[in-house]
């Protein structure tokens, strides 16, 4: 067994398939295979069902994922830990995060980042709740994760740091039922149609939270896709409960943000392995923490 083979592994798992994988790798599609069998045959248990085009994991590949990554990071952590020494020239960063906060604050912590450090690229995975984010952080698939929650998240098997609080508010047109620059009180959402996110996301807590607490709503649109959630809201189809992540790029293309009164927020953190990172991993922590005067907020680390 070597690493190469477990990357390989790895590929067909994240890919979903042999052809998907052997293209991600530049590679043919029976050395893939050929490299797969053979780490099979060293393991001494199949790692996939082959049916037809699909490949879907055994029990003995599923367990194989959590130390494959390991492995894989390792050697990477390796091979980085040796070029830092002559300066941080080189490498990525794997950061998986929710949708919203890939707008904000995840667009100003790479910005600065890449101004630093040049030469390092950032490679964005999305993930879509928590949950997903905790996963892909856990599993060793991404080495750091941007994820936010209703309460700060506690520290288990990932190791958190504390970023920012994002306020909710109310994404509305125009010719809505707001006017501009008026907050709006939790309870003149009674009767509105609003377009949500799906279970498990913050937005969607929220407003399942003002249901419970007697504010009733209509459901005009569930999606996953953040991108038509804006569209949608100026075409009239509904409101929407989104961060103060969205103000900007939402008051450029002409909607209305609104405040939501009395105030909810959402706390944003980052998360990695609690075992050593990267020198590259490291350096993007040291920019996240550092606001956009340079001023290190030491509450972060």
């Amino acid at each position: 067994m070597d690493v190469r083979q477990l990357e390989y592994f790895l590929a067909v798992v994240d890919h979903g398939g042999f052809n998907r994988a052997a293209s991600a790798l530049y590679l043919a599609q029976p050395s893939l295979s050929q490299a797969i069998q053979t780490l099979e045959r060293d393991l001494g248990s199949e790692l996939f069902h082959r049916i037809g085009r699909k490949a879907v994991l055994t029990e003995a590949g599923t367990a194989l994922i959590e130390p494959a990554r390991a492995a894989v990071r390792s050697l990477e952590m390796a091979r980085a830990t040796v070029e830092s020494v002559h300066g941080l020239r080189s490498g990525q960063v794997d950061i998986a995060a929710m949708p919203s906060q890939s707008i904000e604050p995840l667009t100003s912590m790479i910005r600065r980042f890449t101004e630093r450090y040049p030469q390092v690229s950032v490679a964005i995975q999305a993930a879509f709740t928590p949950g997903d984010v905790t996963a892909t952080v856990r599993t060793g698939k991404a080495e750091l994760g941007l994820v936010a929650g209703p309460a700060p998240l506690p520290a288990t098997d990932v190791r958190p740091y504390r970023i920012l609080e994002q306020r909710f508010v109310l994404l509305a047109p125009p010719d809505g039922p707001f006017p501009p620059g008026s907050p709006v009180r939790q309870e003149q959402l009674a009767g509105q149609r609003l377009i949500v996110g799906q279970q498990g996301t913050g937005m969607r807590q929220y407003v399942d939270d003002l249901r419970t607490a007697g504010v009733e709503w209509t459901v005009a649109v569930e999606s996953e896709h953040r991108i038509a959630i804006l569209p949608l809201v100026l075409g009239g189809v509904g409101l929407a409960v989104v961060t103060d992540a969205w103000r900007d790029f939402a008051e450029q293309a002409g909607a209305l943000v609104l405040d939501i009164e009395p105030a909810t927020s959402l706390h944003i953190a980052l998360l990695s392995r609690k075992t050593a990172l990267t020198p590259a991993a490291q350096a993007f922590l040291t920019c996240a923490a550092e606001g956009a005067d340079g001023t290190m907020d030491r509450r972060v680390l």
